[in-house]
């Protein structure tokens, strides 16, 4: 058995030491999952103050079908991260071609990230991004140990999706066309 092999059957506490158990390079890895194409969501969710707090986020999929699951996972260094495991609900907010800015500015850790953005309250108040391509209102089902991530698991309570613009995909760390 490989070493990045035994490193990959449980948790790791301590990164320093998963770095010198694992032989491959974390950038050259980084890079090889940058060929597989994605979508791009913001997940969005409410404080238990009300305020509304979001991430850029492009590892996301569905889960299941009965019941209708979904997951994505967060970085632990996130400063988001606290809210939404706290969350009573969560949003994973689709977006569209035309939606590049808006990704930017959630992928930012910076306070200000809901300056100029249009929004409704969806369950327990997280909130829908105006003009995204689908919603997927969800209720927390799971959270996993994922490394540096933590994988967290949404049983989808209501969704609504729109036919009309193409999705904003992220390929070899750029956006792209779907087309090419």
């Amino acid at each position: 058995m490989q070493a990045h092999e035994l490193a990959a059957q449980g948790p790791v506490g301590d990164l320093q030491r998963a770095a010198e158990q694992n032989p491959y390079d974390a950038r050259a890895f980084r890079q090889a999952m940058g060929r597989f194409a994605t979508g791009v969501v913001i997940v969005t969710a409410s404080e238990e103050n009300g305020r509304p707090v979001g991430l850029t986020l492009n590892s996301f999929n569905a889960v299941s079908l009965a019941p209708p699951l979904i997951l994505f996972s967060v970085a632990r260094s996130a400063r988001s991260l606290d809210h939404l495991v706290r969350a009573q609900a969560f949003v994973a907010n689709v977006l569209h071609r035309g939606q590049e800015a808006l990704s930017d500015q959630f992928a930012s850790s910076t306070s200000s990230k809901w300056e100029g953005v249009d929004y409704e309250s969806g369950l327990e108040g997280a909130p829908l991004i105006s003009g995204a391509l689908a919603h997927f209102e969800c209720a927390p089902y799971a959270r996993h140990d994922g490394g540096d991530h933590i994988i967290f698991l949404g049983e989808v309570r209501k969704f609504r999706a729109s036919v009309d613009e193409s999705p904003l995909i992220y390929y070899r760390g750029r956006y792209r066309d779907l087309g090419g």
